[in-house]
C-alpha cells in the first residue's frame, strides 16, 4: 500500500499540543490537521516545513474582543487593517464587537451590512457578536439564528450614542430572553451611578482619571450581573476585568453554579497606573489600567481559573480623538490598540513571572475558542483547522507604532522591547497571502 501524501507536513521539535510541547510531525490536508506523529516518522507531504530549533508551532490565537469599527468609523480601523494586524500577530480568528460601527450590530439588517463590509478584506477568520440595547429584545433571536456568537451590552454609556446601555432590570429581561435559546450575554460591567458620583476626569494627570473610574464601579456592576444571572439561569461573561476586588465574587458565583466566565486583557496584565506618563492618552481605556498590586492579583486570578482567558479589547481610534495635543485624559477616546502584538506583550510578562508559553497559548487560543463555542479552532490536534503560527519565543524586538498594520499609529507599547516574534502565520494550512484575503466568515455552531 502506497504511503499517504498529505498537502503539508510541518516538523518541529516543539509543537504546542494538548499535552504541552512535543516533538511532532503535523500533517494537513484540505485545511485540517489529519494526522500527528512523533518527530522522525517522516510523514510524506506535497510541501514540508521544517522549523528551526528556536521556533515553535502554535495554534492560531482566537481573539473574541476586537472593535473593527467598519462600516461607519473605518477611519478608526477597518477589516482590511484589523485582519492584517491579526495575521501578523499570529491571531487567526477574531470576533468583532457590535458597536463603534454604524450601524451597530443590533438587528439582522445591520449584521448584513457588517458582513458586506468584510468582503475582500478578511485576512483571517471573522465572526460577530450581536448587540443588546434598550428596545431590541425582539431582534435578539433573529441575530442568534443568523449565527452571532452571543450578545454584548453596556451598563453605562458606551462612548457612542447609537449603542445605549441597559439598566439592570433591562439586563435581567434580556437574560430571560437569551436563556430560552441558550445564548450568552457579554457585559461591560461598570456602574454608571458610581461613576457619575466619582471625581470628574480632566487634565493630564492619570491619577485623576483613575479615580474617576473606581474599582467600586466595576465591583457593583459585576455583583449586579451575577445576581441577574443567578436569578435567570442565563450565561454571562464579564468583559475586560480590571478590578481584582471582583475576583472572590466571580469565584464564589462559579462555585455556586452560576454560568459566568471572565476575561482580562494584555494592558491590565502588563501596564500599571504608577508608570503611565502625564498626558500620554495612548494608555487611556475603560475600565482603566490600575495599580501594580492589582495587576499581580489579576495574574493570580488567571492561575486560579477565576479569569478564563486573555483577549485584546482592541479599540482603536483616530489620532485626533486621542487628544495627544492636550494630553487630557478626560476628553480623549478610551481604547487601546494591541491586536498585532498581543502575544509578545503577554508572553514577555508571563515568562518574567515563570509562566510557561503553553499556558499563555491556552489563555489566548483554546480558552477564547471555548468561550465562543468554536469546536475546530485554538488547538493543534487531529480534526482541528490548520490555523497555525510559527513563533520564535526567544527573539526580541522593539515595537514601533508606525510599523504596525493598525490603521492609526498609536499604542501604549510604542518603543517597548518585547520577547517573541511571529515569523509565519498559516490559515487553513496555507501561508497568509496579503494580496489574496482568504479568511472565512465564521458562525456560531459551524466552526
Amino acid at each position: 500500500m502506497a504511503e499517504k501524501t498529505y498537502d503539508l507536513v510541518i516538523r518541529a521539535e516543539r509543537v504546542c499540543t494538548t499535552a504541552g510541547f512535543q516533538p511532532r510531525e503535523v500533517a494537513i490536508t484540505a485545511g485540517r490537521i489529519e494526522a500527528m506523529e512523533p518527530l522522525g516518522n517522516n510523514l510524506s507531504g506535497e510541501q514540508v516545513i521544517e522549523l528551526t530549533r528556536e521556533e515553535v508551532l502554535l495554534p492560531g490565537l482566537v481573539d473574541t474582543h476586537v472593535h473593527v469599527n467598519e462600516p461607519g468609523r473605518t477611519d478608526w480601523e477597518g477589516f482590511e487593517t484589523a485582519t492584517r494586524a491579526a495575521a501578523r500577530g499570529g491571531v487567526t480568528t477574531i470576533i468583532d464587537m457590535p458597536l463603534n460601527s454604524i450601524p451597530p450590530t443590533v438587528n439582522v439588517a445591520a449584521l448584513a451590512e457588517k458582513v458586506a463590509a468584510t468582503e475582500g478584506k478578511r485576512h483571517v477568520n471573522v465572526g460577530f457578536w450581536g448587540g443588546a440595547i434598550p428596545g431590541n429584545k425582539a431582534d435578539l433571536r433573529g441575530l442568534h439564528d443568523a449565527g452571532v456568537f452571543g450578545f454584548k451590552c453596556f451598563l453605562l454609556h458606551s462612548g457612542v450614542d447609537e449603542f445605549p446601555p441597559l439598566d439592570p432590570d433591562q439586563l435581567e429581561e434580556d437574560l430571560g430572553e437569551l436563556v430560552t435559546f441558550d445564548a450568552r450575554m457579554i457585559v461591560h460591567a461598570e456602574d454608571s451611578r458610581t461613576i457619575d458620583r466619582a471625581t470628574q476626569p480632566e487634565g493630564d494627570q492619570y491619577e485623576k482619571f483613575l479615580s474617576s473610574r473606581p474599582r467600586s464601579a466595576e465591583n457593583l456592576a459585576i455583583a449586579e450581573v451575577i445576581a441577574r444571572a443567578r436569578w435567570t439561569g442565563a450565561k454571562v461573561h464579564i468583559l475586560h476585568l480590571s478590578s481584582s476586588d471582583a475576583l472572590p465574587m466571580i469565584a464564589s458565583a462559579k462555585r455556586d453554579g452560576v454560568q459566568i466566565t471572565a476575561e482580562t486583557c494584555p494592558h491590565y496584565l502588563t501596564l500599571s497606573a504608577e508608570d503611565i506618563p502625564a498626558g500620554n492618552t495612548a494608555f487611556k481605556c475603560c475600565p482603566p489600567i490600575r495599580e501594580a498590586s492589582n495587576r499581580d492579583l489579576l495574574w493570580q486570578g488567571l492561575a486560579d481559573g477565576v479569569i478564563d482567558c486573555i483577549v485584546t479589547d482592541h479599540s482603536p481610534s483616530t489620532l485626533e480623538l486621542k487628544h495627544l495635543d492636550t494630553g487630557d485624559f478626560g476628553t480623549a477616546w478610551g481604547g487601546i490598540a494591541s491586536l498585532q502584538i498581543s502575544l509578545p506583550v503577554v508572553w514577555s510578562a508571563a515568562r518574567a513571572r515563570g509562566i510557561e508559553l503553553e499556558q499563555v497559548v491556552e489563555w489566548m487560543a483554546s480558552k477564547p475558542a471555548a468561550l465562543a463555542g468554536l469546536r475546530s479552532k485554538g488547538t493543534i490536534a487531529v480534526g482541528y483547522d490548520a490555523d497555525l503560527s510559527i513563533f520564535a519565543p526567544d527573539d526580541a524586538f522593539v515595537v514601533h507604532a508606525k510599523q504596525l498594520e493598525h490603521k492609526n499609529p498609536i499604542t501604549p507599547y510604542d518603543e517597548r522591547s518585547l520577547s517573541g516574534v511571529v515569523r509565519r502565520t498559516l490559515l487553513a494550512g496555507q501561508d497568509i497571502d496579503f494580496d489574496k484575503p482568504a479568511g472565512e466568515l465564521i458562525w456560531r455552531g459551524k466552526a
